[in-house]
């Protein structure tokens, strides 16, 4: 996911309480109708995480087909209003006060990244509106006690490393290391991930050969890559949006480095984007864990996946894209189960009661509106994703390792 650092939420509450919505960018708003049913995002689509923004713009997109073509949501056609915030905490705010101040939008969206849902979301609970984000991974957005902030996705950032430290230490595990080096961009979502790993590994009595947690602002990895393989480590944990992950590859490859296991936070989750940047070669074997998977027979996931292809051809859809349209599935049920907008704290209360079907599953929601749920292990094999872990959701039998095997 998108980084950035713990330290910048300081303060973020008191911002997104404060700001007005001025300069906001408005960039996919449509026109409406008296009975049109409004609903309002902002994304990040420029910016440092503009990929992931843009695939959880067109999320959000097949989602409200698919609605509106089955007759709308309270039979009101759903009119998307999408707003850029250029991947900025002040803009974000901005945006999500134009949203429902001056748009006047029905219901609300989340954002991408921690980042931009911590401020978004305050905003969201000042005003008694729900606020069904499809990112947004990180421990401090649920701990401010709010009550209408609902993360749709399985799993916090602290426990989706667990399902690939479960699997290294299976005694038939192929990839159990001898020495692990561990490195992460200094940001909320992943360091909790790595940190994860590191804490069950080092309990199964793994030894950390190295660990460094870099600037959000690095851009040439030859050094880390060095530190990396001077460390004699077997296996690559890094925390990782998109990219320091594809800079740390092609490091690793300039300095002649090829660990056993490599496994990074999400970027593998982006499908032809990451392979095209780090070579096809060197994709075969990189684990990652994800909350979608492409052939999942979960509901709905078929239907997403055929009509993104038809709003979007020659492309394929990514896990960013299915998390939004995941969220959208949220709003939907917790809309539909209620029969009305009017008091949106009936919507929260029936989603902290009960579990949602969706395209990543099925799961339901803490009182903080964090998730209860599990993530899935996944492995880039012969140029595809497949899902190895859990054994009950798992697309392939084998396992590849080492790394980049046949490249």
């Amino acid at each position: 996911m998108f980084r950035h650092s713990r330290s910048r939420f300081a303060g973020l509450l008191g911002i997104a309480l404060i700001l007005s919505g001025c300069g906001l960018q408005s960039t996919d708003s449509q026109s409406k109708s008296s009975a049109d049913l409004k609903i309002g995002t902002s994304l990040p689509l420029t910016g440092q995480a503009s990929e992931d923004g843009k695939e959880s713009r067109r999320g959000y997109q097949v989602w409200a087909k698919t609605v509106n073509d089955k007759g709308g949501l309270l039979g009101r056609k759903i009119s998307l209003v999408v707003k850029d915030d250029a991947t900025n905490q002040n803009t974000v705010v901005a945006d999500y006060n134009a949203l429902i101040s001056r748009d006047k939008v029905d219901l609300l969206l989340g954002s991408y990244s921690s980042l931009l849902n911590f401020p978004a979301s305050a905003i969201a609970e000042k005003k008694k509106m729900l606020y069904v984000t499809p990112t947004g991974g990180a421990e401090e957005l649920y701990k401010r006690g709010f009550k209408t902030i609902f993360l749709a996705q399985p799993a916090l950032a602290s426990g989706q490393g667990d399902v690939f430290s479960d699997y290294l230490t299976e005694p038939s595990s192929k990839s159990t290391p001898k020495s692990v080096a561990y490195v992460t961009v200094d940001d909320s979502f992943t360091k909790p991930v790595v940190d994860s790993v590191k804490k069950n590994l080092e309990h199964a009595g793994i030894r950390t050969a190295y660990f460094e947690t870099y600037a959000n602002d690095l851009r040439n990895f030859d050094t880390l890559a060095e530190k990396i393989k001077n460390s004699g480590a077997d296996t690559v944990v890094q925390g990782a949006s998109f990219n320091d992950a594809v800079g740390l590859i092609r490091s690793l490859n300039k300095v002649n480095y090829k660990p056993k296991t490599l496994y990074q936070t999400s970027a593998p989750s982006l499908g032809s984007q990451y392979a095209d940047a780090v070579g096809k070669e060197n994709t075969n074997g990189v684990f990652y864990s994800t909350s979608w998977a492409p052939n999942a027979s979960t509901t709905g996931n078929n239907e997403f996946i055929a009509a993104y292809r038809k709003m979007f051809p020659g492309s394929e859809p990514s896990e960013s894209a299915a998390d939004a349209y995941a969220a959208g599935q949220v709003l939907a049920e917790a809309v539909t189960h209620v029969g009305s907008i009017d008091d949106q704290m009936k919507l929260a209360d029936w989603l902290r009661g009960n579990s949602v079907d969706t395209i990543l599953g099925a799961f339901g929601w803490n009182a903080n509106g964090s998730p209860k749920g599990n993530v899935l292990l996944g492995q880039w094999q012969k140029n595809k994703v497949e899902i190895v872990r859990p054994e009950s959701a798992a697309t392939s039998k084998t396992v590849v390792s080492p790394w980049r095997t046949g490249s």
